[in-house]
């Protein structure tokens, strides 16, 4: 052991040195590339059961060694294998008042620094309780900064340091000194840590934890604090975060089905349109003529009619993405919900509002990844912490938020988006990982920046899966949009900066395959760019940009060959996209439909084995939900066997899939036939719906747009505890499977929609059994009827005349009353209904 408490160790990576050297109170990091500092100053050490190690702390050991991996990015700025080339020096320290051991990790690349503590030799569990790190900024002039909020959506600005109050901020922090630039972020984050944001007490940046105190155990007690520093470009397409977090988990290696892209998405220009399955059809048959991947479905989405959408979209080749917030997915039976919506052919979630950094909740993240990984679902985080490089160790987290992106619009009318604040995110934000800003918002109410700059924000921005924020008309009503949209690549093979500042304008080029994707946004005056090309390696190559119109009509474009620069005239806060090839420019057509795969029985109801036989298109795939089981006794003839346990009158969905990029899917519903009782309307799972306003709502009425929003069923002063609410026009489709049975029901207009009318009818295999016309404070509709024999019941709902308001109706008290099912009158064999 060395005695001495000043003590230095350094660390070579090409050009790039590093040392750590200690004066006995305090342990110092400092960075140069030849004789030019990059960084002067970062202090080292953490605080750890009350005790600070930094000080009084000997060298016992330095062991310099080298990193040497290979990786694979899914998404991401650059898609493809990587090499992971860095230097690593292992400090290991005693401290001599407490005699604990700990260890300082030193990881150097050419383009960042990263530091992590350890407690090699923990005895039990400890305490963290401070983070000594923190950057010097004394000698730095200006920076690019956010105040800090768990889900990082506060605006971000730039700032001279001499002005920057005291105070907490949040990564990446980006500051300058002269023409060298560090970003301050974290990597490396699981669900043994708490995460931290930056804290200024100038002229130090420190690390604040999220947790007062964290229990840390043996080994890793931190994650990375990484510090990428270079000229712009170097900051703005390094990979550093990402190369130093973990490699993929071993017992999910194959992320094959990771699939990057372009989606449609129906919240920012319609925000009830999540519970409209027709909607949801429209913005798929908009997504197939602009040749996009995907559909992401957000609040509002029912079950009922998931697999619906999930079919139509796969004969488009378009997977589809369901919304949900963090709470529906905490612990292990609510994370059960994953496997049953993976069983109907979804392909991703978006999971909102999780908004913390607590250790508490990245142990939640820790266990929502393991689970969509090894069920093959694509992820996109809102209300989310900043990537922390989970694109390579879950290349399926194909999306974060951690932004004030165009939602922004929604809730707010003062303009909340300006071209500054996006201007600056490719410098900041965007480094770390996929940013999902949902870009291109035409139709944004009090906008300020220009039509060019909203399209150039589908290449100036990079995420995973790019969902686009307008009503799909809003691009397909624009011809020059639409036509670049539909060739905006679904990734990217190499990101490169070509010109700008955080504090003026923003080019980056995107390249696939042999096209290179400009998107150039800029804040201020109108005036003129001229773009160096070189960087791109083309000569002699052919140019389609488009800009806006010098008569403020919107956007013009213009083809002609570039070599060296590109030269584009750019309106106030505004932008321009192109396309550069030496091959052809546009490439794009709409997707082409597929067949769908057969199968009969498309409603199946179970023998009293709880088995059915399904028949299927030879060489299809069957997917089924947690419990359920299938046999294939034969080319495309299923046994399909239901959980022991499942309830009488209760269905299972059955996907089909014919395997491919994209599998092609239908679906079979199969049901529990009803037992005899009585049996409450509400708690049956409904065949199909169709409703004005939002989902068919359970015990409840119907309310407005999204799920669980209705009020109290009172119909004329009267209040009922269960049924359905409607809103006119409406369908609901049940199952009874042929079973002996009366329906009961008091039908009548809800109190909330006076002055309405409604026509309802029953109807039972297509023959109408009942029907009237009910109206708004007159006392509901008795209904008590014969059902025996019937399949398929349908409850119907219309206006009694054209352009009337629609009339919410409450089918109150439904009860079916069973008096023999199937299999007491019939031989007890499969039943099956198409």
């Amino acid at each position: 052991m060395v005695n001495q408490v000043d003590w230095n160790a350094s660390l070579q990576h090409e050009a790039v040195s590093a040392t750590v050297s200690s004066d006995g109170a305090s342990i110092v990091l400092r960075v140069s590339r030849g004789a030019t500092s990059l960084i002067e100053r970062i202090d080292l050490g953490v605080t750890v059961d009350g005790v600070q190690l930094a000080a009084g702390s000997h060298l016992a050991r330095a062991v310099e060694s080298q990193i040497d991996e290979k990786w694979f990015a899914h998404s991401g700025k650059s898609v493809g294998d990587h090499s992971v080339i860095h230097s690593e020096l292992l400090v290991e320290l005693v401290h001599a008042p407490s005699a604990r051991v700990w260890t300082i990790r030193v990881r150097l690349a050419a383009d960042g620094v990263a530091v992590r503590y350890s407690i090699p030799d923990l005895q039990g569990v400890g305490a963290l309780t401070e983070d000594g790190t923190a950057l010097d900024l004394s000698d730095f002039e200006r920076a690019w900064v956010l105040d800090y909020q768990t889900w990082y959506e506060t605006p971000r600005s730039g700032v001279d340091l001499a002005d920057l109050a005291d105070g907490n901020y949040g990564f990446p922090f980006l500051a300058r000194r002269g023409d060298n630039y560090i970003l301050v972020t974290e990597s490396g984050i699981d669900g043994r840590y708490s995460g931290a944001h930056p804290v200024l007490t100038a002229p130090s940046l420190g690390f604040a934890l999220a947790d007062s105190a964290i229990e840390i155990a043996r080994g890793d007690v931190t994650p990375w604090r990484v510090f990428i520093f270079g000229a712009l470009s170097d900051v703005v397409e390094s990979l550093f975060v990402d190369e130093l977090a973990p490699a993929v988990r071993s017992e999910v290696s194959d992320f094959s089905w990771v699939r990057p892209g372009r989606a449609a998405w129906s919240w920012w220009s319609d925000f009830y349109s999540g519970a409209q399955l027709e909607q949801q059809k429209r913005f798929v048959d908009a997504a197939a003529e602009l040749s996009w991947e995907h559909l992401l479905i957000d609040c509002g989405w029912e079950e009922t009619w998931v697999p619906e959408i999930v079919a139509y979209a796969s004969l488009r080749g378009i997977q589809v993405h369901l919304w949900t917030v963090w709470h529906d997915l905490d612990g292990p039976e609510k994370l059960a919900r994953l496997a049953l919506w993976r069983s109907w052919g979804v392909a991703g979630i978006k999971v909102d509002f999780m908004e913390s950094e607590s250790k508490d909740r990245y142990r939640w993240y820790d266990s929502v990844l393991q689970e969509t990984a090894r069920l093959g679902l694509m992820v996109n985080f809102h209300g989310s912490v900043i990537p922390r490089g989970w694109a390579r160790t879950w290349p399926h987290v194909i999306g974060y938020e951690a932004i004030r992106g165009s939602e922004y619009y929604v809730f707010y009318n003062d303009t909340p988006l300006t071209a500054a604040h996006n201007v600056i995110q490719p410098f900041t934000r965007n480094v770390v990982g996929a940013m999902d800003y949902t870009p291109v918002a035409f139709g944004a109410p009090g906008r300020e920046t220009s039509d060019a700059h909203e399209l150039a924000l589908s290449v100036a921005f990079e995420s995973g899966i790019t969902h686009f924020a307008d009503d799909v008309d809003a691009y397909l009503d624009r011809p020059l949009a639409r036509r670049f949209l539909s060739e905006v690549a679904p990734l990217w093979d190499q990101t490169v900066l070509l010109s700008g500042t955080p504090d003026t304008e923003a080019v980056v080029a995107r390249r696939s395959g042999d096209r290179w994707f400009i998107g150039g946004i800029a804040t201020g005056e109108a005036r003129e760019l001229t773009v160096p090309l070189e960087r791109l390696g083309i000569r002699d190559a052919l140019a389609w940009v488009i800009s806006d119109a010098f008569d403020g009509s919107g956007l013009m474009d213009a083809t002609a060959p570039v070599s060296e620069t590109l030269t584009v005239s750019i309106a106030e806060n505004g932008g321009f996209v192109a396309i550069i090839s030496t091959g052809e420019l546009h490439r794009a057509t709409p997707r082409a439909s597929s067949e769908a795969p057969s199968v009969t029985p498309g409603t199946a109801q179970l023998d009293a084995n709880l088995e059915t036989v399904l028949e299927t298109t030879p060489g299809a795939r069957l997917r089924l939900a947690p419990g359920w089981s299938a046999v294939e006794e034969r080319a495309g003839s299923w046994i399909v066997r239901a959980p022991r346990g499942l309830a009488a009158g209760q269905l299972g969905v059955v996907a089909v899939e014919l395997p491919g990029e994209v599998p092609v899917v239908a679906h079979a519903r199969v049901v529990a036939p009803l037992s005899a009782g009585t049996h409450r309307v509400s708690r049956l799972p409904m065949l199909a719906f169709n409703n004005e306003s939002g989902p068919i709502e359970r015990d409840m009425s119907n309310g407005e747009g999204n799920p669980r929003d209705g009020n109290a069923m009172r119909i004329a002063g009267e209040t009922f505890d269960d049924g359905l609410g409607a809103s006119t026009p409406s369908t609901i489709d049940l199952h009874l499977g042929g079973v002996r049975a009366r329906l009961v029901v008091r039908v009548g207009v809800d109190d909330e929609t006076q002055g309405t009318r409604a026509r309802v009818e029953i109807v039972g295999d297509g023959v109408t059994l009942a029907s009237g016309v009910i109206a708004s404070n007159e006392a509901p509709l008795d209904v008590d009827l014969d059902v025996s024999g019937i399949e398929i019941l349908r409850l119907s709902t219309t206006p009694v005349a054209e352009g009337e308001s629609p009339a919410h109706v409450d089918w109150a008290s439904a009860r079916l009353i069973v008096t023999h099912t199937v299999s007491d009158s019939t031989t007890p064999t499969p039943v099956a209904v198409d």
